[in-house]
């Protein structure tokens, strides 16, 4: 029998995204949840699953599969009875040219004012040598770590994080003039890629971003009805500053 366990955070966003996939197809699977506080995702035992020492990561019947993307894609391939991909190969290519501009834009700049306001406290309190050797400890994410200061980020460097999530809202605004969903007329990976970023957003006090954009607002309604968000975003999944 198949066996699927899921190494998450409550808060990571990339967890949010397969939590949904795994509750929209109907999958059961083993919880397993990381503290990111405790740096649990940077244990030994966590980088022989992950070498990256991010969240989520997959381990289907002893094999480990990371990064949320690949996570998705390859749950869509081996249990694809509920699909989350179009069947015509353009409406795929389309769909996956969002995920990637996505995966390049709109989610690391979502990181920018969520450790801004929630999650650099830690950081902004060390000496810059501690920083650095915290930031030293990082697979992945060592130089985004060195960027934040006493104050937090260069104002620079959020100016430029709320341009990108700007542009892609503008873009998601104007995509959804044709469909219900992003890239096609059902729901598919696309709207789950973006899923994270929209309600950090909302929890970070900066839903009025789409104040004046009403798709986005309707695509937001349908999203928040499927049973799924609801097991996507279960307790503590949330930041809770600006959530109603």
């Amino acid at each position: 029998m198949s066996t699927l366990e899921l190494y998450n955070a409550g808060v990571s966003t990339c967890s949010q995204r397969v939590r949904f996939v795994l509750a929209q197809k109907g999958l059961a699977y083993t919880d397993k949840r990381i503290h990111l506080e405790k740096g649990e995702h940077l244990t030994p035992e966590y980088l022989a699953i992950n070498p990256n020492g991010l969240l989520p990561a997959l381990v289907h019947d002893g094999r480990a599969i990371v990064d949320s993307s690949v996570i998705n894609e390859y749950l869509e391939e081996v249990f694809p009875e509920v699909a989350l991909i179009p069947k015509k190969p353009y409406e795929r290519a389309q769909m996956r040219a969002w995920v990637q501009y996505l995966d390049e834009v709109m989610t690391p700049a979502i990181r920018y004012p969520s450790f801004q306001k929630f999650f650099g406290g830690g950081l902004r309190a060390m000496s810059s040598e501690q920083r650095e050797a915290f930031a030293n400890r990082l697979p992945l994410r060592k130089h985004f770590a060195l960027e934040i200061g006493s104050e937090g980020f260069p104002q620079k460097k959020l100016d430029d994080a709320m341009e990108r999530i700007q542009q892609s809202l503008q873009r998601m605004e104007t995509a959804l003039k044709k469909n219900q969903w992003i890239s096609h007329i059902d729901l598919t990976l696309a709207d789950i890629a973006m899923m994270p970023s929209i309600v950090r957003l909302e929890d970070l006090g900066l839903a009025s971003l789409w104040a004046d954009m009403p798709n986005i607002a309707g695509w937001y309604a349908r999203l928040q009805k499927l049973p799924a968000f609801a097991q996507a975003y279960s307790p503590g999944s949330r930041l809770g500053i600006g959530a109603n």
